[in-house]
């Protein structure tokens, strides 16, 4: 497997692959995008291309990852025109642990049964009838949900934040598709990276409605991007540090053995829909999760880190909370214009 990086000192950016304890810099391309757009149009892997492009130049992996170096690590894969081109994205309900979450969430004083499970749980349950279609056939759609475009990305040692507006923050630790849409209209999956989806689970508990609002806060991609990765079952570990302790920690898993929806259906039911073909287009979607430190009654306070690893995708991801404030807020109302 290819792991590669985006990178910036100053103004100069660059293309490195991952080959501990070293990063080897890319000649001629600047950024994973032209790369991945060379590929398609030379109808070349992309991990060929990158190999094929390898210089002489490298620099020391943990002084970058440290944020002890010049260079500074970026989001692995952004577009060159700016946030705008890149639309965020997830599929919810996919993991059998955070279905279960979401239903002691939504699910009040009843005891579980048949006439009063959430809908939540109700849609968990068709992806587990449906949501792993035959080849060639198309299964049932998960829950999708739209996070916001390549604004809301942020790198790994980037903190995360929660708006003066929210009631709370949570990280999810997921791992994301990224794709690039080919001049013909063809998506093609880039690759894999580390993600932390951070979502309001407060705002989110007093009523399943408020889902699509809880998801449009800022979240994490990093620190590398890895091309062809294994997805069939990846184990892995989400970690809360508060100054020098873990106050929460645990095993995770995620990958199609996993998951109540195979990769192909996830995919179909996000791009069969014609305004996520646009040529040129960068798509971030997460997976979904399994399992929550919120689930487990773990509130996050401003300054903590939220550390995410996933086996066989390189370096952990970290970044930190931050809790913002903003006492002299005012109504965001619309100014007519007459």
């Amino acid at each position: 497997m290819i792991r590669v990086v985006q990178i910036q000192n100053g103004n100069r950016r660059a293309v490195a692959m991952v080959d501990e304890p070293h990063l080897v810099l890319v000649d001629t391309y600047d950024s994973l995008y032209a790369l991945a757009r060379r590929a398609i149009s030379a109808g070349t892997s992309l991990s060929s291309l990158i190999q094929n492009e390898l210089s002489d130049q490298w620099l020391d992996y943990d002084a970058v990852y440290a944020g002890e170096s010049d260079w500074q690590l970026l989001v692995p894969f952004d577009h060159p025109d700016g946030p705008g081109g890149t639309l965020v994205s997830g599929t919810g309900l996919t993991h059998f642990g955070s279905a279960r979450d979401r239903q002691a969430m939504h699910l009040k004083d009843s005891p579980e049964s048949e006439q009063n499970q959430t809908d939540s749980m109700k849609m968990f349950r068709w992806g587990v009838d449906g949501g792993r279609p035959k080849p060639g056939e198309i299964g049932i759609a998960p829950e999708w949900f739209y996070k916001g475009n390549g604004a809301i990305l942020r790198a790994h040692d980037q903190p995360l934040e929660v708006p003066f507006y929210a009631e709370d923050g949570g990280e999810e630790a997921e791992i994301t598709g990224v794709y690039l849409i080919g001049t013909d209209g063809v998506p093609h999956r880039v690759g894999m990276a580390t993600g932390n989806e951070f979502s309001d689970h407060q705002f989110e508990k007093r009523n399943y409605l408020n889902l699509a609002g809880s998801k449009l806060r800022t979240c994490a991609l990093g620190p590398e991007l890895v091309i062809d990765p294994p997805f069939e079952s990846v184990a892995g570990e989400a970690r809360i540090e508060r100054g020098n302790r873990v106050v929460w920690s645990k095993a995770v898993r995620t990958g199609e053995s996993e998951m109540c929806h195979s990769l192909a259906n996830i995919e179909h039911h996000h791009f069969k829909f014609e305004t996520h073909r646009r040529p040129g287009d960068v798509h971030v979607h997460f997976f979904g999760a399994h399992s929550l430190s919120f689930g487990e009654n773990i509130r996050l306070a401003d300054g903590d880190t939220m550390v995410i690893r996933w086996d066989g995708y390189g370096r952990p991801l970290r970044n930190t909370v931050r809790i913002m404030t903003d006492p002299k807020s005012k109504p965001q109302v619309a100014i007519p214009l007459r």
